[in-house]
Formats: structure tokens, sequence, C-alpha cells
């Protein structure tokens, strides 16, 4: 295993990503995105690729990029958020979409990178995420063209649960405030929601950190044993965070 993780840029930490791979993205909306590495993939010409992440970004931003540019085929998802064109694409059949609740969506990226297969929960029993039926893809017409099959029930102490795959991506992107060139991470407030396990699902994942420094292990968040790749941001693309909604008046 290399020591020194550090990557010179983007464009180069993603040197061997090809069509159709998938990918883990951390963040929630715009918070704790990799924005860097998104715009360096959107940059590569990429297509046809698999996305797991809590949401598809905003209308031409993060994701979105990819999303707009129709370099995404499938998203794996919590919900489709503000972003309309996420919504057209889907309800048009441009992109098949796999809605989870967002509980088991974080679950099943741990469980992928702990090498667990698959889990049982009650998140989703007696509703079409375990009997089935959810659209998957949207014929032109607004039909539905592929549904979500059933999922199994088992029971536990007289309470069911739903059966739940983890999951696996050959990348993951993610984002952190500080990191090491062993690829031990330190994640800042809302950032810390989905990255440390995007992270943890990918084959290949590539931290873009706001500081490279040295860490104590008592604050490190996540281990270098799930990150192969870090890029260094410059102060300028630290500093450029996206903001989906403000909520005061000038």
């Amino acid at each position: 295993m290399r020591t020194n993780k550090v990557v010179p840029s983007a464009r180069e930490a993603l040197a061997d990503v090809r069509d159709g791979a998938s990918f883990a993205v951390g963040g929630f909306g715009l918070s704790g995105i990799p924005s860097v590495l998104i715009q360096a993939l959107y940059d590569s010409g990429v297509t046809g690729i698999s996305v797991v992440s809590n949401n598809c970004g905003t209308d031409g931003g993060g994701l979105g990029l990819l999303l707009a540019a129709g370099r995404i085929a499938r998203v794996t998802a919590s919900y489709i958020g503000e972003n309309r064109e996420f919504a057209r694409q889907y309800l048009a059949g441009e992109v098949e979409v796999e809605l989870t609740p967002q509980g088991s969506l974080a679950e099943r990226l741990r469980a992928g990178g702990c090498g667990i297969p698959a889990f049982y929960t009650p998140a989703g029993v007696g509703t079409p995420i375990a009997t089935g039926g959810l659209p998957l893809r949207h014929a032109p017409d607004g039909s539905v063209a592929v549904a979500s099959p059933p999922k199994e029930v088992r029971e536990f102490d007289g309470r069911p649960y739903v059966l739940e795959r983890g999951i696996r991506t050959d990348f993951a992107l993610v984002r952190a405030a500080k990191g090491d060139r062993h690829g031990n991470l330190v994640f800042s407030k809302a950032a810390r929601n989905f990255n440390p396990l995007a992270a943890m699902a990918g084959r290949i994942t590539i931290a873009e950190v706001e500081e490279l420094t040295d860490l104590d292990p008592d604050e490190v968040h996540l281990p270098g044993v799930f990150v192969q790749r870090v890029v260094v941001l410059t102060p300028e693309q630290a500093a450029a965070k996206g903001i989906e909604k403000r909520t005061v008046r000038p």
C-alpha cells in the first residue's frame, strides 16, 4: 500500500475512470460535495456512469452538471430534491432511479465498505420499497417501463424486516476539511453526513481535502485504509462552497 497517497491534481486522480463506471459521492445537497472532483469528472468526458449519492446535486450545481450533460445513466438516491432537471429526466425515462430510504442508503454504503453483503431493516416494510413496484425507469409516455422487484421480508422477534443489499462502487468521491498524506480524513460539521460512508463504499476512493496536515489519531473521522488518493485543494477551491437556498434577506 502506498504511504504517500497525494496526487498532483484532480484530473490525474481520475485518469483511470472509464465510461460506465459507478461512483459513490459524498455530500448532502451542496453541503460537503467534492465539487472539484465532480468538475474534473465532467471535464473528462466520461459518460454512462452510475451514481450513488443522497441526491443528484442541484440544477447547474454538483452532480447536476453531469446530469444536465446526459452523462449519468443511473442514480441511487434517497430523494430527487430541488433538481428540476433530475425530475424531468426521471419522468421522461432518460435516467434510471432507485429511490431508497435515507437511513437505509447510509447503511447500505457502510455495509458495503465493511464487507457486509446485506442486512435487515424495518424501514420500508409494508411499502413499495419492500413489495416492489417503484418506478426505476419510465417510458417516454410516462408509463412505468421498469419497476423495482420485491425484496425479501423476514420476521425477527415478531417484527418484519426487509432485506437491503450493501453497496460497493468502482470509485468514491468525497470532500474533507483536513487530510494527511496517508489518506486519514477529518470532516467539518454537516460535511460529515454521507462523506465517510461514501468513502467506505468505493473500491478506489479519491478525497479532495481543504488542508493537508499531520493528524492526531484521536481526531481522525475516517482512517486512510479506505482512501487510495488524496487531492489537495488550492485556497480558492477550498473557499468555493455553494449554497442551495439563501434563508436570509439582504
